[in-house]
């Protein structure tokens, strides 16, 4: 019996200290809230969400995850524009799966065009458009560590005046600074890009606009999206 307790004991000790550490989804921790931390998705209602053409979401909140696909437009977007931030979600894909973590967005009615695409893909590598790319700006200079299909990978971007960053899983792949792309439609190396339609130079887009998620005609689910506004007037 005296064993019995003992174990009961530690157990509960072992409990109350998982709980100090971790969150439940769509939830923050109590350090995450005093780190200025905000919650951007509630897990049971698209609050604060619409379509990027200003339609309500018409696809179902699944597994307490936003679910893209067959929203009724191009991107689910949160309602208030960001500058600069640290942004964190979790992203299941399926098996052949193709998506976008959108940033900066200007203009809602060409989100391509005026804004930055951080690549969902099933696959990883290091090319312009595999997973974690900033796509067809920067490449992985990995190949993500995704987890099987089906289970969660946790993605951090990190938007700093110029600069931009992806993380996957705990692990720096891709960064960008804005600055060194002074050619309308080239990479600070020569090659051409597709973001030319405006006339302007990447180090002229917006560093202000709208976070939104694509729906690119595939099942994809993010969860647990939060955001840290940060200062980075010095590095404009």
């Amino acid at each position: 019996m005296r064993n019995l307790a003992l174990f009961a004991a530690c157990v509960g000790l072992l409990a109350v200290g998982l709980g100090r550490s971790l969150a439940a989804d769509n939830c923050l921790t109590p350090e995450e809230k005093a780190e200025g931390w905000k919650l951007l998705f509630n897990g049971r209602d698209y609050t604060g969400w619409k379509c990027s053409n200003g339609k309500p979401v018409a696809s179902p909140v699944e597994d307490g995850a936003i679910m893209p696909y067959r929203s009724g437009g191009y991107l689910v977007v949160y309602e208030k524009p960001f500058r600069d931030f640290i942004l964190k979600c979790d992203v299941r894909m399926t098996e052949h799966c193709n998506s976008g973590i959108f940033l900066r967005v200007a203009d809602l009615k060409d989100p391509v065009q005026t804004g930055f695409e951080v690549q969902i893909l099933h696959e990883a590598g290091t090319g312009y458009h595999h997973f974690g790319a900033i796509y067809d700006l920067a490449r992985p200079t990995k190949k993500a560590k995704l987890k099987p299909t089906g289970e969660w990978n946790s993605v951090t971007i990190t938007c700093c005046g110029p600069k931009i960053s992806v993380e996957v899983n705990g692990e720096l792949i891709c960064q960008i600074n804005c600055d060194e792309f002074t050619e309308v439609g080239k990479r600070p190396d020569g090659s051409r890009h597709k973001f030319f339609r405006r006339g302007i130079p990447i180090k002229d887009f917006a560093r202000e606009g709208y976070i939104g998620f694509q729906d690119h005609g595939h099942k994809v689910w993010f969860k647990n999206v939060k955001i840290k506004e940060l200062d980075c007037s010095r590095e404009a």
